[in-house]
Protein backbone atom coordinates (compact mmCIF):
# COMPACT_ATOMS: atom_id res chain seq x y z
CA UNK A 1 0.00 0.00 0.00
CA UNK A 2 1.21 3.51 -0.84
CA UNK A 3 -0.35 5.47 2.00
CA UNK A 4 0.71 8.97 0.95
CA UNK A 5 -0.71 8.40 -2.54
CA UNK A 6 -3.94 6.99 -1.12
CA UNK A 7 -4.38 10.07 1.07
CA UNK A 8 -3.64 12.38 -1.84
CA UNK A 9 -5.95 10.58 -4.28
CA UNK A 10 -9.16 10.76 -2.23
CA UNK A 11 -11.30 13.69 -1.23
CA UNK A 12 -10.63 14.79 2.35
CA UNK A 13 -10.85 13.45 4.94
CA UNK A 14 -8.94 10.17 4.76
CA UNK A 15 -10.55 8.12 7.55
CA UNK A 16 -8.74 5.66 9.82
CA UNK A 17 -11.14 3.82 12.14
CA UNK A 18 -11.17 0.90 14.53
CA UNK A 19 -11.16 -0.03 18.20
CA UNK A 20 -8.73 1.30 20.75
CA UNK A 21 -7.86 -2.34 21.47
CA UNK A 22 -8.39 -5.65 19.74
CA UNK A 23 -10.11 -7.55 22.56
CA UNK A 24 -11.51 -10.79 21.12
CA UNK A 25 -11.77 -12.27 17.65
CA UNK A 26 -15.54 -11.76 17.76
CA UNK A 27 -15.20 -8.09 18.75
CA UNK A 28 -12.65 -7.43 16.00
CA UNK A 29 -14.81 -9.03 13.31
CA UNK A 30 -17.92 -7.26 14.57
CA UNK A 31 -16.44 -3.77 14.57
CA UNK A 32 -14.68 -4.21 11.22
CA UNK A 33 -17.89 -5.40 9.57
CA UNK A 34 -19.81 -2.45 11.03
CA UNK A 35 -17.14 0.05 9.98
CA UNK A 36 -17.25 -1.28 6.42
CA UNK A 37 -21.05 -1.14 6.42
CA UNK A 38 -21.64 2.30 7.95
CA UNK A 39 -18.58 4.38 7.06
CA UNK A 40 -16.26 5.18 4.19
CA UNK A 41 -13.16 4.25 6.18
CA UNK A 42 -9.95 3.98 4.19
CA UNK A 43 -7.77 2.22 6.75
CA UNK A 44 -8.48 0.11 9.84
CA UNK A 45 -6.70 0.59 13.16
CA UNK A 46 -6.49 -1.53 16.31
CA UNK A 47 -4.29 -1.58 19.38
CA UNK A 48 -2.53 -4.92 19.71
CA UNK A 49 0.04 -3.96 22.35
CA UNK A 50 -1.17 -1.18 24.67
CA UNK A 51 1.41 0.95 26.53
CA UNK A 52 -0.58 1.71 29.68
CA UNK A 53 0.42 4.26 32.30
CA UNK A 54 -0.17 1.93 35.25
CA UNK A 55 0.46 -1.82 35.55
CA UNK A 56 -2.39 -4.31 35.98
CA UNK A 57 -4.56 -2.49 33.44
CA UNK A 58 -5.43 -4.05 30.09
CA UNK A 59 -2.26 -3.95 27.99
CA UNK A 60 -3.64 -5.57 24.87
CA UNK A 61 -4.10 -9.16 23.76
CA UNK A 62 -0.75 -9.04 22.02
CA UNK A 63 0.50 -11.00 19.04
CA UNK A 64 -2.41 -13.43 19.21
CA UNK A 65 -4.74 -10.69 17.89
CA UNK A 66 -2.74 -9.95 14.74
CA UNK A 67 -4.20 -12.73 12.55
CA UNK A 68 -7.75 -11.86 13.71
CA UNK A 69 -7.30 -8.26 12.68
CA UNK A 70 -5.58 -8.91 9.36
CA UNK A 71 -8.21 -11.50 8.40
CA UNK A 72 -11.03 -9.14 9.38
CA UNK A 73 -9.55 -6.40 7.21
CA UNK A 74 -9.21 -8.73 4.23
CA UNK A 75 -12.81 -9.84 4.64
CA UNK A 76 -14.01 -6.30 3.89
CA UNK A 77 -11.19 -5.28 1.56
CA UNK A 78 -9.61 -2.73 3.90
CA UNK A 79 -5.94 -2.41 4.85
CA UNK A 80 -4.88 -2.62 8.49
CA UNK A 81 -2.62 -0.63 10.79
CA UNK A 82 -1.24 -1.33 14.26
CA UNK A 83 0.95 0.48 16.79
CA UNK A 84 4.49 -0.78 17.22
CA UNK A 85 7.00 0.18 19.92
CA UNK A 86 10.00 -2.11 19.45
CA UNK A 87 11.74 -4.59 17.16
CA UNK A 88 9.59 -7.54 18.28
CA UNK A 89 6.38 -5.66 17.48
CA UNK A 90 7.66 -4.72 14.02
CA UNK A 91 8.72 -8.26 13.17
CA UNK A 92 5.42 -9.76 14.38
CA UNK A 93 3.30 -7.19 12.49
CA UNK A 94 5.24 -7.68 9.26
CA UNK A 95 4.99 -11.45 9.54
CA UNK A 96 1.22 -11.22 10.07
CA UNK A 97 0.78 -9.08 6.96
CA UNK A 98 -0.21 -5.75 8.56
CA UNK A 99 -0.29 -3.05 5.87
CA UNK A 100 0.66 0.07 7.84
CA UNK A 101 2.58 0.62 11.08
CA UNK A 102 2.27 3.52 13.46
CA UNK A 103 4.63 4.74 16.15
CA UNK A 104 2.77 5.90 19.25
CA UNK A 105 3.30 9.06 21.27
CA UNK A 106 5.04 7.25 24.13
CA UNK A 107 7.53 5.79 21.67
CA UNK A 108 8.13 8.94 19.59
CA UNK A 109 9.38 10.63 22.75
CA UNK A 110 12.24 8.11 22.96
CA UNK A 111 14.89 8.48 20.20
CA UNK A 112 16.44 5.12 21.13
CA UNK A 113 13.14 3.33 20.49
CA UNK A 114 12.53 5.18 17.22
CA UNK A 115 16.03 4.36 16.03
CA UNK A 116 15.51 0.67 16.86
CA UNK A 117 12.35 0.68 14.75
CA UNK A 118 14.09 2.53 11.92
CA UNK A 119 16.95 0.02 11.95
CA UNK A 120 14.67 -3.02 11.70
CA UNK A 121 12.68 -1.39 8.88
CA UNK A 122 15.68 -0.69 6.64
CA UNK A 123 14.90 -2.07 3.22
CA UNK A 124 11.22 -2.68 4.04
CA UNK A 125 8.70 -0.88 1.83
CA UNK A 126 5.90 -0.21 4.31
CA UNK A 127 4.07 2.99 5.28
CA UNK A 128 4.76 4.31 8.77
CA UNK A 129 2.64 6.84 10.65
CA UNK A 130 4.24 8.80 13.49
CA UNK A 131 2.24 10.26 16.34
CA UNK A 132 3.51 13.40 18.02
CA UNK A 133 5.47 12.82 21.24
CA UNK A 134 3.49 13.08 24.48
CA UNK A 135 5.26 16.32 25.38
CA UNK A 136 4.99 19.41 23.13
CA UNK A 137 8.39 19.09 21.46
CA UNK A 138 8.43 19.74 17.72
CA UNK A 139 12.09 18.76 17.41
CA UNK A 140 11.42 15.26 18.80
CA UNK A 141 8.63 14.78 16.27
CA UNK A 142 10.87 16.01 13.45
CA UNK A 143 13.68 13.79 14.69
CA UNK A 144 11.51 10.69 14.42
CA UNK A 145 10.81 11.42 10.76
CA UNK A 146 14.48 12.11 10.10
CA UNK A 147 15.50 8.75 11.61
CA UNK A 148 12.97 6.91 9.46
CA UNK A 149 13.93 8.80 6.31
CA UNK A 150 17.61 8.05 6.92
CA UNK A 151 16.64 4.36 7.05
CA UNK A 152 15.19 4.70 3.54
CA UNK A 153 11.51 4.97 4.48
CA UNK A 154 9.62 7.48 2.35
CA UNK A 155 5.93 6.63 2.80
CA UNK A 156 5.52 8.58 6.04
CA UNK A 157 2.49 10.25 7.62
CA UNK A 158 2.11 12.34 10.78
CA UNK A 159 -0.64 11.86 13.37
CA UNK A 160 -1.51 14.74 15.68
CA UNK A 161 -2.98 13.35 18.93
CA UNK A 162 -2.37 16.27 21.30
CA UNK A 163 0.06 16.79 24.16
CA UNK A 164 0.07 15.73 27.78
CA UNK A 165 -1.19 18.30 30.29
CA UNK A 166 -1.90 17.67 33.96
CA UNK A 167 -5.64 17.82 34.67
CA UNK A 168 -6.68 20.02 31.76
CA UNK A 169 -10.32 21.11 32.25
CA UNK A 170 -11.38 20.22 28.71
CA UNK A 171 -8.99 17.96 26.82
CA UNK A 172 -7.32 14.67 27.61
CA UNK A 173 -4.38 15.89 25.54
CA UNK A 174 -4.17 19.57 24.66
CA UNK A 175 -4.22 20.05 20.85
CA UNK A 176 -1.67 22.92 20.72
CA UNK A 177 -2.52 23.32 17.03
CA UNK A 178 0.49 25.55 16.43
CA UNK A 179 2.81 22.53 16.70
CA UNK A 180 1.34 20.42 13.86
CA UNK A 181 1.09 23.63 11.81
CA UNK A 182 4.82 24.16 12.42
CA UNK A 183 5.48 20.53 11.44
CA UNK A 184 3.64 21.11 8.17
CA UNK A 185 5.79 24.16 7.55
CA UNK A 186 9.00 22.19 8.15
CA UNK A 187 7.87 18.99 6.39
CA UNK A 188 5.34 20.04 3.71
CA UNK A 189 5.63 16.64 1.98
CA UNK A 190 4.26 14.79 5.04
CA UNK A 191 0.45 14.42 5.24
CA UNK A 192 -1.08 15.08 8.67
CA UNK A 193 -3.89 13.05 10.22
CA UNK A 194 -5.69 14.28 13.35
CA UNK A 195 -6.61 11.89 16.17
CA UNK A 196 -9.63 13.51 17.89
CA UNK A 197 -10.10 10.46 20.14
CA UNK A 198 -6.88 11.02 22.08
CA UNK A 199 -7.13 14.81 22.03
CA UNK A 200 -10.64 14.84 23.46
CA UNK A 201 -10.66 11.75 25.65
CA UNK A 202 -14.46 11.96 25.55
CA UNK A 203 -16.88 11.28 22.77
CA UNK A 204 -18.87 14.52 23.09
CA UNK A 205 -15.83 16.53 21.91
CA UNK A 206 -14.94 14.39 18.90
CA UNK A 207 -16.98 16.35 16.35
CA UNK A 208 -15.61 19.69 17.56
CA UNK A 209 -11.99 18.56 17.33
CA UNK A 210 -12.56 16.83 13.97
CA UNK A 211 -14.11 19.98 12.53
CA UNK A 212 -11.19 22.11 13.74
CA UNK A 213 -8.78 19.71 12.05
CA UNK A 214 -10.69 19.99 8.79
CA UNK A 215 -10.75 23.79 9.03
CA UNK A 216 -6.96 23.68 9.44
CA UNK A 217 -6.72 21.59 6.25
CA UNK A 218 -5.56 18.35 7.89
CA UNK A 219 -5.56 15.44 5.48
CA UNK A 220 -7.60 13.01 7.54
CA UNK A 221 -8.86 11.69 10.86
CA UNK A 222 -8.11 8.70 13.07
CA UNK A 223 -11.14 7.95 15.26
CA UNK A 224 -11.61 5.03 17.62
CA UNK A 225 -14.74 2.97 17.07
CA UNK A 226 -16.10 0.04 19.07
CA UNK A 227 -19.31 -2.03 18.74
CA UNK A 228 -20.08 -1.46 22.45
CA UNK A 229 -18.04 1.57 23.61
CA UNK A 230 -19.29 1.67 27.20
CA UNK A 231 -17.98 -1.84 27.77
CA UNK A 232 -14.67 -1.43 25.93
CA UNK A 233 -11.65 -2.84 27.73
CA UNK A 234 -9.69 0.40 27.26
CA UNK A 235 -10.51 4.09 26.74
CA UNK A 236 -14.26 3.51 26.74
CA UNK A 237 -15.14 7.22 27.14
CA UNK A 238 -13.59 8.26 23.84
CA UNK A 239 -14.90 5.50 21.55
CA UNK A 240 -18.06 5.59 19.44
CA UNK A 241 -19.99 3.01 17.45
CA UNK A 242 -19.44 2.83 13.69
CA UNK A 243 -22.97 4.18 13.17
CA UNK A 244 -22.26 7.24 15.33
CA UNK A 245 -18.95 7.63 13.50
CA UNK A 246 -20.86 7.72 10.22
CA UNK A 247 -23.08 10.49 11.61
CA UNK A 248 -20.06 12.44 12.82
CA UNK A 249 -18.38 12.25 9.42
CA UNK A 250 -21.59 13.24 7.67
CA UNK A 251 -21.88 16.32 9.87
CA UNK A 252 -18.44 17.72 9.04
CA UNK A 253 -18.28 20.92 7.02
CA UNK A 254 -15.55 20.43 4.42
CA UNK A 255 -14.14 23.68 3.10
CA UNK A 256 -11.79 24.09 0.16
CA UNK A 257 -8.14 24.98 0.81
CA UNK A 258 -8.03 26.84 -2.51
CA UNK A 259 -9.54 30.23 -3.31
CA UNK A 260 -11.93 30.80 -6.18
CA UNK A 261 -10.51 33.26 -8.72
CA UNK A 262 -13.63 35.43 -8.35
CA UNK A 263 -12.85 35.99 -4.67
CA UNK A 264 -9.09 36.29 -4.98
CA UNK A 265 -8.93 40.09 -5.20
CA UNK A 266 -11.22 40.57 -2.21
CA UNK A 267 -9.11 38.25 -0.04
CA UNK A 268 -5.89 39.85 -1.29
CA UNK A 269 -7.20 43.28 -0.26
CA UNK A 270 -7.97 42.04 3.28
CA UNK A 271 -4.57 40.36 3.53
CA UNK A 272 -2.85 43.57 2.45
CA UNK A 273 -4.65 45.42 5.25
CA UNK A 274 -3.44 42.79 7.72
CA UNK A 275 0.10 43.15 6.34
CA UNK A 276 0.02 46.92 6.94
CA UNK A 277 -1.14 46.35 10.52
CA UNK A 278 1.56 43.71 11.06
CA UNK A 279 4.19 46.21 9.88
CA UNK A 280 2.86 48.76 12.36
CA UNK A 281 2.87 46.16 15.15
CA UNK A 282 6.54 45.35 14.59
CA UNK A 283 7.46 49.01 14.29
CA UNK A 284 5.79 49.61 17.66
CA UNK A 285 7.50 46.58 19.21
CA UNK A 286 10.87 47.76 17.92
CA UNK A 287 10.28 51.21 19.41
CA UNK A 288 9.21 49.61 22.69
CA UNK A 289 12.44 47.61 22.90
CA UNK A 290 14.51 50.76 22.35
CA UNK A 291 12.81 52.23 25.41
CA UNK A 292 13.52 48.95 27.25
CA UNK A 293 17.21 49.54 26.56
CA UNK A 294 16.87 53.05 28.03
CA UNK A 295 15.29 51.40 31.09
CA UNK A 296 18.23 48.98 31.19
CA UNK A 297 20.71 51.86 31.18
CA UNK A 298 18.84 53.49 34.06
CA UNK A 299 18.78 50.23 36.06
CA UNK A 300 22.49 49.69 35.45
CA UNK A 301 23.31 53.18 36.73
CA UNK A 302 21.06 52.79 39.76
CA UNK A 303 22.13 49.18 40.37
CA UNK A 304 18.54 47.91 40.16
CA UNK A 305 17.63 44.34 39.17
CA UNK A 306 16.18 43.72 35.74
CA UNK A 307 13.11 41.91 37.03
CA UNK A 308 10.74 44.10 39.02
CA UNK A 309 8.15 41.52 40.03
CA UNK A 310 5.63 43.87 41.63
CA UNK A 311 5.61 46.17 38.58
CA UNK A 312 5.30 43.21 36.19
CA UNK A 313 2.34 41.79 38.11
CA UNK A 314 0.56 45.17 37.87
CA UNK A 315 1.24 45.34 34.12
CA UNK A 316 0.03 41.84 33.34
CA UNK A 317 -3.01 42.19 35.61
CA UNK A 318 -4.06 45.37 33.81
CA UNK A 319 -3.75 43.76 30.39
CA UNK A 320 -5.65 40.64 31.42
CA UNK A 321 -8.49 42.70 32.86
CA UNK A 322 -8.64 44.68 29.60
CA UNK A 323 -8.59 41.60 27.34
CA UNK A 324 -12.36 41.68 26.76
CA UNK A 325 -12.14 45.34 25.70
CA UNK A 326 -9.65 44.26 23.04
CA UNK A 327 -11.91 41.31 22.10
CA UNK A 328 -8.97 39.00 22.79
CA UNK A 329 -8.80 35.94 25.04
CA UNK A 330 -6.87 36.18 28.29
CA UNK A 331 -4.79 33.21 27.18
CA UNK A 332 -3.69 35.07 24.04
CA UNK A 333 -2.98 38.30 25.92
CA UNK A 334 -0.94 36.38 28.48
CA UNK A 335 1.18 34.70 25.78
CA UNK A 336 1.81 38.01 23.99
CA UNK A 337 2.72 39.86 27.18
CA UNK A 338 5.00 37.05 28.34
CA UNK A 339 6.80 37.10 24.98
CA UNK A 340 7.17 40.90 25.08
CA UNK A 341 8.43 40.72 28.65
CA UNK A 342 11.07 38.13 27.79
CA UNK A 343 12.25 40.15 24.80
CA UNK A 344 12.39 43.27 27.00
CA UNK A 345 14.51 41.37 29.53
CA UNK A 346 16.83 40.31 26.71
CA UNK A 347 17.31 43.92 25.59
CA UNK A 348 17.88 45.12 29.14
CA UNK A 349 20.38 42.30 29.72
CA UNK A 350 22.25 43.32 26.55
CA UNK A 351 22.69 46.81 28.02
CA UNK A 352 23.35 45.83 31.63
CA UNK A 353 25.61 42.82 31.03
CA UNK A 354 27.05 43.27 27.53
CA UNK A 355 29.78 40.65 28.13
CA UNK A 356 27.15 37.98 28.76
CA UNK A 357 25.13 38.54 25.60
Amino acid sequence: MNLKKAIKDIDRPFLIAGPCSAETEEQVNDVVQQIAKHTSANLLRAGIWKPRTRPNSFEGVGQEALPWFVAAGKSVGLPTSVEIANRQHVEAALKAGVDVLWIGARTTVNPFAVQEIADVLKGVAIPVMVKNPVNPDLELWLGAFERLEQAGLTDLVAIHRGFSFYKHPKYRNVPSWEIPIALKERLPHIPIICDPSHISGRRDLLAEVAQKAMDLNFDGLMIESHPDPDNAWSDSFQQITPLVLSELMGGLILRSPSIASSHGEQLLEMREKIGVLDDRLFDILSARMKISEEVGNFKREQKITILQQEHWEKVISKRLISSEDYELTQQFVRKIMDAIHQESIRHQTKVMNPKNT
